[in-house]
């Protein structure tokens, strides 16, 4: 069939502005590649950042603004995305260490893939920044937490009488109290949390569980690692270690235990001493007012094995 010249004409503006096949599959491969944001939380981490040349921003509001609006397009273009805490100090000791210029947006960038691969990160699925902040600042406490008692455990060696690594009985030993409390806890949602002194600073890891009335109880194991790791330091270096549970279910008040820890096992405290601890200010001592609907109840036996004679 003979062309019109119109018909021609049309042709020829369509082939034009026809996307090169090309074009869409790195549209697609661009889809299915992850982003990670390295993200500056506060006004003291962004001011350190100024004195970069290259870093383009001069005002922290608006860098949010700018970042969550990135966040935005990158999703709406089926884009999964991580945010990433991005620490000056860290990315500065990054760079002399690699031997790289900071004053790059490259170094940033390499930086922030790095801290993503090793560190804490959170999914972006649409919240706001102001909600994903919190729970991006609480997963690199806890993660640095859990990386300093590891290396508290690792340091302690092998026991010089039986040759046996230290950190590693302790580990297995708290492992034990925690999976003896979480099946002696019951049904319902268990709030656990674990503190105790070093040297250097007050460890603190938390840990949130659920459990069916016919199944086990279920955690993230890597919450269940960090426990068991900060519990573990208090049993190697026979620190005054404690663990407080609360537990919620339905139509009954929330209910709270504790227990200190004591020659490599957890004791039970007394109603008194859990209501004393709970409704105590961690850092001034003054007391706080208990809460409603909680009832403050004795630790149980959890039924654990003796602890072995100590290293």
């Amino acid at each position: 069939m003979a062309q019109t010249n119109n018909t021609k004409r049309t042709t020829e503006h369509s082939s034009k502005h026809r996307t090169a096949p090309g074009t869409t599959l790195r549209r697609i491969l661009r889809r299915e590649a992850p982003s990670t944001v390295g993200l500056l939380v506060d006004e003291q981490d962004f001011a350190a950042m100024r004195r970069y040349r290259t870093f383009p921003f001069d005002d922290h509001a608006a860098y949010l603004h700018q970042v969550e609006r990135l966040l935005k397009t990158l999703t709406a273009q089926g884009v999964h995305t991580t945010i990433a805490l991005f620490d000056p100090e860290d990315y500065a000791e990054f760079c002399a260490e690699s031997g790289l210029d900071a004053d790059t947006g490259a170094s940033r960038s390499r930086f922030t893939a790095e801290i993503a691969a090793a560190g804490a990160t959170v999914a972006y699925t649409g919240q706001r920044l102001t909600d994903l902040i919190p729970l991006l600042v609480s997963r690199a406490v806890r993660r640095a937490t859990w990386e300093y008692a590891t290396l508290v455990l690792t340091d302690l060696g092998a026991c010089a009488d039986c040759g046996q690594d230290i950190g590693r009985a302790a580990f297995d030993r708290a492992s034990h109290l925690l999976t003896r409390l979480l099946e002696r806890a019951g049904p319902g949602t268990h709030h656990l949390v674990c503190s105790t002194p070093t040297e250097n600073d007050q460890l603190l890891a938390v840990l949130h569980t659920h459990r069916d009335p016919t199944g086990p109880a279920r955690l993230d194991t890597s919450e269940g690692a960090e426990f068991a790791t900060v519990l573990a330091v208090a049993i190697a270096l026979e620190k005054p270690g404690g663990v407080v549970l609360r537990t919620s279910a339905p139509d009954t008040p929330d209910r709270v235990h504790g227990w200190r820890l004591a020659h490599g096992a957890l004791a039970p405290l007394t109603a008194g001493e859990v209501f004393n601890a709970y409704c105590t200010d961690a850092e001034t001592g003054e007391p706080v007012s208990p809460e409603s609907g909680v009832e403050y109840c004795a630790g149980f036996d959890i039924g654990a094995d003796p602890a072995e004679p100590h290293h």
